[in-house]
């Protein structure tokens, strides 16, 4: 954040100031993580009125608080305090004249991608980035507002509800170098069809200015195509022949990390990666490409890929407990593509143990912002899970039974469906019938809260220490 007084604020944003301060930290919305110096964002919602939190805020080292109403300590006051917000965090980014900005959308792989690029851009100047998953009206204005004079570049992750949501974020951040990582069918139910999504998407790409450039991916029927939304160049990024940045020769370790081949403009490095899945080159391959698009080298790239670790939790973690039991915790979040990736790494982990006599067991949830096509992304997800060979499948909750349906209709399939009704029991099960070599993978979509599941797991009983 530049430093601004509660005048000068006011003056951009069209409020009036109520008191006197200036402000020299990032704005914030979370009265228990108060920003030194900061300005406190207060909205009044349906449960919470953030206004409540001003003077707490301020007691506790924020300067002035953006609200609409006066409070008890130096406020800015406008009608709409989040969109003075975004007007706020524009005004910032176009006084930042030396930041490259470099925006990102998808239906998966967001912030695995993100996450990869912050770190890979670290190496060359400072970075900062959206952290967890601020990324809406809110969290983009934010994230933009953490960027300061010293900052070189800025990563930006992007999310749509609807149909003008990712245009009006671009309007705030202005991104140089944007680009859409895939199309699934995460959040179908909110857009009907993953051409609407894809039309929410692409929004990204409009705002770009001619010289800016938009890095897509050539292996999305989908994506491929948006280059003509932009007039600014395309660099691709995927397996599919021609593509711009790429990868091939992949081989895997005893976690499912990945080491493969990355090449571009006719050079190649090797990178092996940190993290475990097929899916993380997809994410390593995007940050590669959005990271050449700002310039850097792939020698560069490839070194920070090397390095990079996870910087999200619940996502591919992996415990290799004491008694001999591996957990993967991709418990942050679920969607039909997600959660085949996450399969596709259990089964490839459980290949290399089978010598050991270990099993692999799927601690599946609820996908949910499915629509009309949730029980049938359910099944499909269950079907996906005995063909990769798992051989027990928990489905935790009446509303991903279908699981359960899918994956015993698969004819040859020598596993077992178990169903139960919440974390509880899902905990009790696994604790009385997992044993040393079985590797555990637990997933579901945030609402499910599966997370406390591999908490109660990780806790190992005397049982099985």
């Amino acid at each position: 954040m530049i430093r601004m007084t509660l005048a000068e604020i006011a003056e951009v944003v069209g409020g009036a100031a109520h008191g006197d301060a200036t402000v020299t930290g990032p704005a914030f919305f979370d009265s228990r993580a108060v920003e030194p110096g900061g300005l406190f964002l207060a909205v009044e919602g349906e449960r919470v009125d953030g206004h409540d939190y001003a003077v707490g805020a301020v007691a506790a080292g924020a300067a002035a608080v953006l609200g609409s109403r006066p409070t008890d300590v130096p406020t800015v006051v406008v009608d709409d305090p989040v969109a003075a917000l975004g007007l706020l965090a524009r005004h910032v980014r176009d006084r930042l004249s030396d930041l490259t900005v470099l925006a990102l959308t998808g239906s998966q792989g967001k912030t695995g991608t993100k996450d990869y690029l912050a770190q890979v851009l670290g190496t060359a100047g400072e970075t900062v980035a959206t952290t967890g998953n601020l990324n809406n009206e809110i969290g983009v204005p934010v994230t933009v507002l953490r960027a300061g004079p010293t900052t070189r570049y800025l990563v930006v992750e992007m999310g749509a509800r609807g149909v003008g949501h990712i245009a009006y974020l671009c309007g705030i951040a202005r991104p140089t170098v944007a680009g859409v990582l895939n199309v699934g069918t995460a959040h179908l139910g909110e857009f009907g069809s993953r051409e609407a999504i894809a039309r929410a998407k692409g929004e990204i790409l409009e705002e770009l200015p001619a010289d800016g450039v938009a890095v897509l991916n050539a292996d999305d029927d989908l994506v491929a195509p948006m280059a003509g939304r932009t007039a600014a160049r395309a660099l691709t990024f995927g397996r599919a022949a021609g593509s711009d940045v790429t990868w091939h020769d992949a081989t895997y370790d005893d976690l499912g990390r990945p080491t493969a081949t990355f090449g571009h403009a006719g050079h190649e490095a090797e990178v092996a990666l940190r993290q475990a899945g097929e899916h993380q080159l997809a994410n390593a391959g995007a940050a590669a490409a959005f990271a050449v698009a700002a310039g850097l080298g792939l020698d560069d790239v490839a070194g920070a890929l090397r390095e990079a670790v996870s910087l999200s939790r619940w996502r591919m973690e992996i415990t290799d407990l004491p008694d001999g039991v591996v957990v993967v915790n991709d418990a942050y979040n679920a969607n039909p593509a997600s959660m085949g990736a996450a399969v596709d790494t259990l089964a490839r982990i459980g290949e290399r143990r089978r010598t050991t006599g270990g099993r692999t067991i799927a601690v599946l949830g609820e996908m949910k912002e499915l629509g009309d096509t949730h029980d049938e992304a359910h099944r499909e997800v269950g079907e996906v899970v005995a063909r990769a060979g798992i051989d027990r499948l928990l489905v935790v909750g009446e509303p991903a039974a279908a699981m359960a349906a899918g994956a015993a209709s698969v004819t040859d399939w020598p596993g077992t469906a178990i169903r139960v009704a919440g974390r509880d029991e899902a905990l009790a099960w696994l604790r009385e019938n997992i044993a040393a070599g079985d590797v555990v993978l637990v997933k579901a979509s945030r609402g499910a809260a599966l997370e406390l599941v591999v908490q109660g797991l990780t806790e190992i009983p005397e049982e099985r220490a």
